[in-house]
Protein backbone atom coordinates (compact mmCIF):
# COMPACT_ATOMS: atom_id res chain seq x y z
CA UNK A 1 0.00 0.00 0.00
CA UNK A 2 1.36 3.42 -0.84
CA UNK A 3 1.63 6.30 1.30
CA UNK A 4 -1.03 7.89 -0.22
CA UNK A 5 -3.45 5.26 0.17
CA UNK A 6 -2.88 5.01 3.66
CA UNK A 7 -3.85 8.90 3.80
CA UNK A 8 -6.91 8.13 1.80
CA UNK A 9 -7.82 5.29 3.93
CA UNK A 10 -7.60 7.57 7.22
CA UNK A 11 -9.97 9.96 5.35
CA UNK A 12 -12.74 7.48 5.01
CA UNK A 13 -12.47 5.70 8.18
CA UNK A 14 -12.17 8.77 10.31
CA UNK A 15 -15.17 10.57 8.11
CA UNK A 16 -17.26 7.27 7.60
CA UNK A 17 -16.97 6.75 11.86
CA UNK A 18 -18.24 10.46 12.44
CA UNK A 19 -20.96 9.73 10.48
CA UNK A 20 -22.18 6.78 12.39
CA UNK A 21 -21.34 8.24 15.89
CA UNK A 22 -23.32 11.17 14.48
CA UNK A 23 -26.29 9.21 13.01
CA UNK A 24 -26.75 7.20 16.59
CA UNK A 25 -26.01 9.60 19.19
CA UNK A 26 -26.17 13.25 17.58
CA UNK A 27 -22.86 14.06 18.38
CA UNK A 28 -19.09 13.51 17.04
CA UNK A 29 -17.01 12.25 19.91
CA UNK A 30 -13.41 14.28 20.67
CA UNK A 31 -11.26 10.90 20.90
CA UNK A 32 -12.63 10.47 16.66
CA UNK A 33 -11.86 14.11 15.57
CA UNK A 34 -8.46 14.93 17.44
CA UNK A 35 -7.62 10.98 17.12
CA UNK A 36 -7.91 12.19 12.73
CA UNK A 37 -6.18 15.41 13.76
CA UNK A 38 -3.07 13.85 15.04
CA UNK A 39 -3.12 11.16 12.55
CA UNK A 40 -3.07 13.50 10.15
CA UNK A 41 -0.12 15.75 11.33
CA UNK A 42 1.68 12.07 12.18
CA UNK A 43 0.83 10.65 8.77
CA UNK A 44 1.96 13.35 6.54
CA UNK A 45 4.86 15.32 8.60
CA UNK A 46 6.44 10.98 8.24
CA UNK A 47 5.34 11.06 4.52
CA UNK A 48 5.84 14.11 3.54
CA UNK A 49 8.61 15.33 6.10
CA UNK A 50 8.08 19.11 7.07
CA UNK A 51 6.29 20.06 3.84
CA UNK A 52 3.70 17.79 4.36
CA UNK A 53 3.29 18.69 7.89
CA UNK A 54 2.90 22.04 7.08
CA UNK A 55 0.24 21.30 4.78
CA UNK A 56 -1.29 19.25 7.35
CA UNK A 57 -1.21 21.86 9.66
CA UNK A 58 -2.88 24.62 6.50
CA UNK A 59 -5.56 22.05 6.29
CA UNK A 60 -6.59 21.72 9.68
CA UNK A 61 -6.43 25.83 10.23
CA UNK A 62 -8.74 26.20 7.61
CA UNK A 63 -11.36 23.67 7.94
CA UNK A 64 -11.07 24.38 11.95
CA UNK A 65 -11.38 28.43 10.38
CA UNK A 66 -14.15 27.87 7.55
CA UNK A 67 -16.36 25.66 10.34
CA UNK A 68 -15.86 28.00 13.38
CA UNK A 69 -17.71 30.87 11.70
CA UNK A 70 -20.67 28.66 11.26
CA UNK A 71 -20.27 27.36 14.87
CA UNK A 72 -20.63 31.21 15.68
CA UNK A 73 -23.47 31.73 13.95
CA UNK A 74 -24.48 28.45 15.55
CA UNK A 75 -24.95 26.76 12.23
CA UNK A 76 -22.92 23.58 13.16
CA UNK A 77 -21.83 22.06 16.37
CA UNK A 78 -18.79 21.70 17.65
CA UNK A 79 -18.21 18.29 16.78
CA UNK A 80 -18.72 19.33 13.00
CA UNK A 81 -16.19 22.03 13.59
CA UNK A 82 -13.33 19.35 14.69
CA UNK A 83 -14.12 16.58 12.19
CA UNK A 84 -13.30 19.41 9.11
CA UNK A 85 -10.37 20.30 10.97
CA UNK A 86 -9.29 16.38 11.36
CA UNK A 87 -10.07 16.33 7.61
CA UNK A 88 -8.11 19.37 6.55
CA UNK A 89 -5.19 17.53 8.97
CA UNK A 90 -5.61 14.46 7.17
CA UNK A 91 -6.31 15.94 3.00
CA UNK A 92 -4.58 19.27 3.61
CA UNK A 93 -5.93 22.65 1.78
CA UNK A 94 -6.18 21.84 -1.67
CA UNK A 95 -8.11 19.10 -1.05
CA UNK A 96 -10.20 20.14 1.78
CA UNK A 97 -11.66 22.61 -0.39
CA UNK A 98 -12.96 20.15 -2.81
CA UNK A 99 -14.20 17.76 0.45
CA UNK A 100 -15.68 21.08 2.23
CA UNK A 101 -18.01 22.25 -1.93
CA UNK A 102 -18.87 18.55 -2.14
CA UNK A 103 -20.40 18.25 1.97
CA UNK A 104 -22.02 20.82 1.23
CA UNK A 105 -23.92 19.61 -2.11
CA UNK A 106 -24.25 16.75 0.16
CA UNK A 107 -25.80 18.42 3.46
CA UNK A 108 -28.35 20.51 0.81
CA UNK A 109 -29.10 17.42 -0.41
CA UNK A 110 -29.94 15.42 2.63
CA UNK A 111 -31.75 18.51 3.97
CA UNK A 112 -34.01 19.02 1.07
CA UNK A 113 -35.03 14.96 1.93
CA UNK A 114 -35.47 16.17 5.94
CA UNK A 115 -37.41 19.19 4.95
CA UNK A 116 -40.26 17.40 2.92
CA UNK A 117 -39.69 14.20 5.53
CA UNK A 118 -40.54 16.40 8.92
CA UNK A 119 -42.98 18.58 5.99
CA UNK A 120 -41.50 21.54 6.71
CA UNK A 121 -40.72 22.77 3.25
CA UNK A 122 -42.59 25.79 3.90
CA UNK A 123 -40.93 27.05 7.03
CA UNK A 124 -37.36 25.73 5.90
CA UNK A 125 -37.96 28.23 2.69
CA UNK A 126 -39.14 31.18 4.61
CA UNK A 127 -35.86 30.58 7.24
CA UNK A 128 -33.71 30.41 3.90
CA UNK A 129 -34.79 33.68 2.56
CA UNK A 130 -35.01 35.05 6.61
CA UNK A 131 -31.10 33.53 7.07
CA UNK A 132 -29.74 35.44 3.63
CA UNK A 133 -31.08 38.65 4.51
CA UNK A 134 -30.18 38.45 7.74
CA UNK A 135 -26.41 37.60 7.05
CA UNK A 136 -26.39 40.69 4.42
CA UNK A 137 -26.89 42.65 7.24
CA UNK A 138 -23.93 41.55 8.87
CA UNK A 139 -26.75 39.69 11.51
CA UNK A 140 -26.58 36.26 13.28
CA UNK A 141 -29.89 35.18 12.35
CA UNK A 142 -30.67 32.91 15.52
CA UNK A 143 -30.27 36.29 17.25
CA UNK A 144 -33.68 36.71 15.76
CA UNK A 145 -35.61 33.29 15.50
CA UNK A 146 -34.25 31.29 18.68
CA UNK A 147 -35.06 28.02 16.07
CA UNK A 148 -32.69 28.73 13.59
CA UNK A 149 -29.93 28.19 16.72
CA UNK A 150 -28.95 24.42 15.94
CA UNK A 151 -28.45 24.23 20.10
CA UNK A 152 -32.51 24.82 19.80
CA UNK A 153 -34.24 21.62 20.84
CA UNK A 154 -37.08 23.08 17.95
CA UNK A 155 -34.52 23.31 15.02
CA UNK A 156 -34.53 20.92 12.16
CA UNK A 157 -31.19 19.28 13.01
CA UNK A 158 -29.36 17.32 10.32
CA UNK A 159 -26.54 14.42 10.99
CA UNK A 160 -23.62 17.16 9.50
CA UNK A 161 -21.01 14.62 9.95
CA UNK A 162 -22.90 12.27 7.45
CA UNK A 163 -22.77 15.00 4.79
CA UNK A 164 -18.88 15.20 5.84
CA UNK A 165 -18.38 11.86 5.08
CA UNK A 166 -20.43 11.16 1.99
CA UNK A 167 -18.51 14.59 0.22
CA UNK A 168 -15.18 12.60 1.73
CA UNK A 169 -16.05 9.58 0.31
CA UNK A 170 -16.93 11.23 -2.95
CA UNK A 171 -13.92 13.20 -3.51
CA UNK A 172 -12.03 10.06 -2.93
CA UNK A 173 -14.03 7.76 -5.27
CA UNK A 174 -13.50 10.55 -8.01
CA UNK A 175 -9.70 10.75 -7.81
CA UNK A 176 -9.77 14.08 -6.02
CA UNK A 177 -7.97 13.91 -2.98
Amino acid sequence: MSPDSAIRILAAVVTIAAAVTDLRSRRIPNWLTLSGVSAGLLFNGVIHGLPGLKTSLGGMALGFGAYFVLYCLRAMSAGDVKLMAAVGAIVGPSDWVAVFIASAVAGGVLAVVLMFAKGRAKETLWNTFFIAGELAHFRAPFQRRKELDVKNPHALKLPHGVAIAAGTVVCLLLGII
